[in-house]
């Protein structure tokens, strides 16, 4: 269905809202722990980001599923969420209007890593969430976000060709029909 891989939006569609409930804590924590685990356990020398992003690559091309997996975003937002979780909650607030706006969580997962991006150059010159600049919290935002667009690009095909896949809520102002 859909996208046709593992992740938190076609086990909401195939399974129901449990499954994809139970999905989505699950890749979200699979990111946050990864990223605490230097903390938990007093690793020195090695950033908590490193092991955030190894667990977002592992996601996506899991050897459980032929190095398949799913498309990054509940993970990275995990990964966020264990080192800036207001930095987590703007984004958060991005993709729920985005996909208010107009109904597709793929366009809102994107729109939420450029933005990300943008919040990463932006904010630290207005001390606004991100108080300053660390270029290792920078490079991983950057390689999340193009780990999230580049998973995307059948997505974006599909909204280009006004056939994405729609939820049963917002305003849709793409004006696309629902499958």
């Amino acid at each position: 269905y859909g996208s046709g891989n593992t992740g938190t939006t076609n086990t909401f569609r195939i399974l129901g809202v449990k499954a994809g409930i139970a999905v989505f804590i699950f890749d979200l924590l699979k990111g946050t722990l990864a990223t605490l685990l230097p903390l938990i356990f007093h690793i020195n020398g090695v950033s908590p980001l490193i092991f955030g992003l190894l667990a977002v690559i592992g996601h996506t091309l899991s050897i459980f599923d032929h190095f398949k997996g799913g498309k990054a975003v509940a993970t990275s937002a995990g990964v966020v969420l264990g080192f800036s979780p207001f930095f987590l909650l703007y984004l958060l607030v991005i993709f729920i209007l985005v996909l208010w706006l107009f109904s597709m969580i793929s366009l809102s997962s994107v729109v939420a890593a450029i933005f990300a991006l943008l919040g990463i150059l932006i904010f630290p010159s207005f001390g606004f969430i991100l108080t300053s600049y660390d270029l290792l919290f920078s490079i991983i935002i950057f390689a999340l976000a193009i780990i999230i667009i580049f998973r995307h690009k059948t997505n974006l095909k599909r909204i280009k060709n006004h056939c994405e896949s729609l939820v049963p809520f917002g305003l849709n102002l793409s004006g696309q029909k629902e499958k």
